[in-house]
């Protein structure tokens, strides 16, 4: 009798199609949905938060919560990120031109074909960052200081030793 019943239901359950689920949270902030009115998110907790195509040229980000963040295109010369979080993030195609990472957190980011001329580094800790082999060697040509979260010496973050 009770394999009978769990048959029926096995069938019900393959035959009938379930609603689709989204496959994003809502916790998730997408920030190319809607104009970016503000520049200042320092302090802020911007955990997984999307950034796609923001001209976010000299924005705060100091002390933020970054950790898996994305930034995708996004020009970001000249913001401060000095002491984030940006653990686990995602920065594709992004400008970091002359930014300011002094004792910024980049453990396991993915930091492909993203630039970072004249971005001042002191401090910075870039383990298990995944970066472009050109940009590693020239922030390695640059990095100096210690984290003072992580206690990780930029030098060998960059692994230039």
């Amino acid at each position: 009798m009770y394999a009978i019943a769990a048959l029926i239901l096995s069938l019900v359950l393959l035959l009938l199609p379930l609603p689709a689920q989204a496959g994003s949270s809502s916790l998730i902030r997408a920030y190319d949905d809607m104009v970016v009115m503000s520049k200042d998110f320092g302090g802020q907790n911007l955990q997984e938060s999307e950034f796609s195509g923001e001209d976010l040229k000299d924005a705060n980000f100091a002390a933020a919560d970054l950790r898996g963040t994305v930034f995708n295109g996004c020009r970001l010369d000249g913001a401060n990120f000095q002491k984030s979080d940006f653990s686990s993030g995602i920065a594709y195609l992004s400008n970091f031109r002359g930014a300011d990472l002094r004792d910024m957190v980049l453990t396991e980011a993915m930091l492909l074909r993203s630039k970072f001329d004249d971005a001042n580094i002191e401090g910075a800790d870039f383990s298990y960052a995944v970066l472009d082999r050109t940009q590693q060697k020239r922030l390695c040509e640059r990095a100096s200081g210690t984290n003072s979260i992580t206690g990780v010496e930029t030098l060998e973050s960059l692994q230039c030793l």
